[in-house]
């Protein structure tokens, strides 16, 4: 009985562990977002303890954890998770990565969300090269918007 109650707190400590760690990576795993009356939709987002703006939205209506990402020209999907959207391969593309070039396939993203923003037909690349699930939101996305960093928190707005 008291193997098994150690047990018990041992998977329990793992488990909220794992939560905290994972909220630590992604604090806007829930979207800060709204509608103003001028029809203006602002997503505000929270900085990770890294430094970097990761969220928890939407592509084609499948839910992806997205790293912000002003240093990349297109949304970046990962070759496994553009499998399992079912995204086609386009053309193939020369990429210049901080690892060098790497060969990448274009695509179009039919709907892009995060909270209240979204986007339709947005260019993006298939990353054979990522082993992660986590999509750049590069500024394929991003130009659309208007972005403001104050302290620990970024507020994106799309404007009508």
């Amino acid at each position: 009985m008291i193997v098994a109650s150690w047990i018990l707190v041992a998977l329990l400590l793992t488990l909220a562990f794992g939560n905290y760690l994972e909220r630590q990576h992604n604090p806007n795993r829930t979207i800060d977002s709204r509608v103003t009356e001028n029809l203006v939709r602002e997503v505000v987002l929270k900085r990770n303890r890294a430094g970097h703006y990761v969220a928890t939205g939407q592509i084609n209506g499948k839910p992806v954890d997205f790293l912000l990402d002003t240093g990349a020209t297109t949304v970046s999907v990962p070759n496994g998770f553009a499998e399992r959207l079912g995204l086609r391969r386009g053309p193939r593309l020369q990429a210049i990565t901080a690892n060098g070039v790497i060969t990448t396939y274009s695509t179009t993203l039919a709907q892009v969300s995060l909270g209240d923003i979204l986007l339709k037909d947005v260019q993006a690349s298939i990353n054979p090269h990522t082993n992660t699930d986590e999509v750049l939101l590069g500024m394929a996305f991003l130009k659309h918007l208007e972005l403001v960093q104050r302290g620990d928190t970024l507020t994106l707005r799309q404007y009508p």
